[in-house]
């Protein structure tokens, strides 16, 4: 994911969220409708999200150091899995409990015209906030369905910001039947109902970024298909004989950590297998320009002889060098 493209689809969100969290607080003070409360809850709590994620990276940027030494690239998916965790407490938390009062101790909706013109305008205000998202996205999403998108990427911020717009749309939808329900009927338990409806949208919404983000934080590597490639690449190699195992793991969504144990033919010199590795690392690099780390260590493969191939190698339980 380019930086420009992500940055741009987080500042359109948090321009959106600031301005729609305005006028829901607007409505609110006009309609007393808890739906509007939870909406302009929901918006603050977005706007705080986004700010997180540009922070987040902001900091990823910063270089190593003896501390650090594979630098900070993780910060943007801790910023990430700390978005599931405000969209959690401050949007689901809260709203969940609004609807409950309200539907305890029902009010009637006052003044209905400033929420429904509210809500209209803040549906076309997400929608754009939402297309800017998608376009985004479609630049590097390729062939792949929307949820394996979101399941696979490694840029945290797109899937983040995503499915907070589409939960944002999805809850103004709930808002707007909560309030026109409780207008036509007159029964201000309706409002307590779309306020809940939110609260477990949110909560929804917040799991499904907690478990990926967390995923990402603890350490992902490539998919199997670009590992396949990886292998490819190191075994077209004429000093390497083939690949004995290999760890990958994403240190940052622009710093991709390889290290592979490779069989090296007998008969090579020490400058044969050194001019080897290099042709190894720049031929991986062709393939992966986010291949920033790389560690080949050279072996003579002794488990070959006795039938030992790459699809044991590269297995979970393969033995570590």
């Amino acid at each position: 994911m380019s930086a420009e493209g992500g940055t741009k689809a987080i500042v359109a969100a948090l321009a959106a969220n600031l301005g729609i969290a305005v006028s829901k607080a607007v409505a609110f003070a006009f309609t007393g409708s808890s739906s509007m409360l939870a909406e302009s809850i929901h918006s603050v709590a977005d706007s705080g999200n986004q700010g997180l994620l540009l922070l987040g990276r902001k900091r990823s940027e910063r270089d190593r150091t003896p501390q650090h030494p594979f630098g900070y690239g993780r910060e943007r998916y801790f910023y990430a899995f700390v978005v599931a965790v405000v969209l959690f407490t401050v949007g689901a938390a809260f709203s969940l409990y609004e609807g409950y009062h309200k539907i305890s101790h029902p009010e009637d909706v006052e003044s209905p015209i400033w929420a429904f013109a509210v809500l209209i305008i803040a549906i076309g205000m997400e929608s754009f906030s939402f297309r800017t998202a998608i376009k985004e996205s479609n630049a590097i999403r390729g062939e792949q369905s929307w949820w394996a998108f979101i399941r696979r990427a490694k840029a945290p911020e797109l899937p983040v910001v995503l499915l907070e717009d589409l939960a944002a749309l999805v809850g103004l939808l709930l808002a707007l039947f909560g309030v026109s329900m409780a207008v036509a009927t007159g029964d201000g338990v309706w409002d307590g109902v779309g306020t809940v409806a939110i609260g477990l949208l949110l909560g929804a919404v917040a799991t499904i970024l907690a478990i990926e983000t967390k995923s990402l934080l603890i350490g992902e590597g490539v998919d199997p298909e670009h590992e396949r490639a990886i292998i490819e690449a190191l075994e077209s190699v004429d000093q390497v004989d083939h690949l004995i195992h290999i760890r990958t793991e994403y240190l940052g969504p622009d710093a991709l950590l390889i290290a592979a144990k490779i069989a090296v033919n007998h008969d090579d010199t020490a400058a044969d297998v050194a001019r080897g590795i290099d042709a190894a690392e720049a031929k991986i690099r062709e393939r992966f320009p986010e291949a920033k780390l790389i560690y080949l260590e050279p072996a003579l493969d002794e488990a070959s002889r006795s039938g030992v191939g790459v699809a044991d190698a590269t297995a979970p339980d393969a033995p570590a060098s």
